[in-house]
């Protein structure tokens, strides 16, 4: 046993290092010398009980070495207590010494990697778990079940909540996500929704009161939907628009001519936007052309821009018989947020649970 080993367990058993005939001197216990004593290992109560001696408490090393897995060995001829942990047991069994990387011909294994892993975020990553088990569990019992087609329809629905494609694509990068990444935390989100959605209740008042206190937030306002193709300079977009009026593809041309990255494989195509969203320049020119009309080239701080707005929406009044269904299905959302956190705690306090990584 090395060294290490050895004032490792030591410090897992909280005593000090005087040993003798098998009892292992507690620090500053004398005060206590009185009082009848328990020993706790872990959690767990010792059969055997520290005694008392003039003052002085000794605790059972071998009942508390042995509640956690060590072996204790005393040889009376050369009056030594040898303590012997218990080897660390990894995941990967045997094949935890095989080698997942090298440096210069000294490997890295598969243990190695484990310890670093659980050292840089194993504490969260395993409450995470715990956290997906016990949501899966609950939703088992109650017989809810996510399909793929409820996923879809689940991002279909955040999607819509972005004034664009683009848009919502931009917050999964703010956020250091992936499309993909979004898929897989739905199915746990969808099912805390489920559980709770019955505790969730949202009356017509309510719904009817959030509608009046948020209509402007639900009136759709002027929209226009374009395309453009960006270039550098005013001799490209002169020569692209004279491609254009002689009967060649926009679309095409914009994936081949554009450099605005974003637009380009969609054939310059920008979704639909407000007023206040574009820089001015661009935007005074596609809120004045008519639909199918080309316009520019416009200059911006991003180059010269090809317009072509492809569709136009008026300002309309939105009516609460067209949003109900929407903002109930959002109240509903909110108050099931509100209520998951409590919910998950009293899942958590009530479920029997073992969890030996430690933050």
């Amino acid at each position: 046993m090395s060294k290490s080993k050895g004032n490792h367990l030591l410090r897992k058993l909280g005593l000090t290092a005087l040993v003798a005939a098998g009892l292992t001197l507690a620090a500053g216990a004398g005060a206590y010398a009185a009082t009848k004593m328990t020993l706790f290992v872990n959690g767990q109560k010792s059969a055997v009980e520290p005694v008392s001696m003039k003052g002085t408490t000794y605790v059972p090393l071998r009942a508390a070495a042995e509640m956690l897995g060590a072996t204790v060995n005393y040889n009376a001829a050369s009056s030594a207590v040898t303590i012997t942990s218990k080897p660390v047991q990894y995941p990967a069994g045997d094949s935890g010494n095989e080698a997942v990387g090298s440096v210069n011909g000294v490997p890295i294994t598969k243990n190695q990697l484990y310890d670093a892993m659980v050292a840089l975020g194993g504490a969260q990553t395993m409450d995470n778990l715990i956290q997906a088990e016990l949501i899966n569990q609950e939703a088992k019992k109650q017989g809810i079940v996510i399909s793929e087609q409820d996923v879809d329809a689940e991002i279909a629905l955040i999607i819509k909540q972005f004034p664009s494609e683009a848009d919502f694509q931009a917050a999964l990068v703010q956020n250091g996500m992936t499309l993909e990444d979004l898929r897989r935390q739905t199915p746990m989100q969808l099912q805390i929704r489920r559980i709770l959605e019955p505790r969730a209740k949202v009356t017509d008042e309510q719904v009817k009161q959030y509608f009046d206190a948020n209509r402007a937030e639900y009136d759709q306002p002027e929209q226009v939907r374009a395309s453009h193709i960006l270039v550098a300079t005013q001799a490209e977009a002169d020569a692209i628009m004279k491609q254009l009026k002689a009967g060649a593809d926009f679309a095409k041309l914009a994936k081949e001519k554009s450099i605005d990255a974003g637009s380009k494989d969609a054939g310059g195509d920008l979704g639909y936007f407000g007023k206040g969203v574009m820089i001015p320049e661009f935007e005074k020119a596609a809120f004045s052309l008519k639909v199918g009309v080309l316009g520019g080239p416009v200059k911006t701080e991003f180059g010269y821009h090809i317009i072509k707005v492809t569709d136009h929406k008026a300002a309309k009044a939105a009516k609460f018989e067209d949003k109900e269904a929407e903002i109930r299905a959002k109240l509903v959302r909110d108050k099931v947020s509100g209520l998951s956190s409590a919910w998950l705690a009293d899942l958590k306090a009530k479920a029997q649970i073992t969890n030996t990584i430690k933050p």
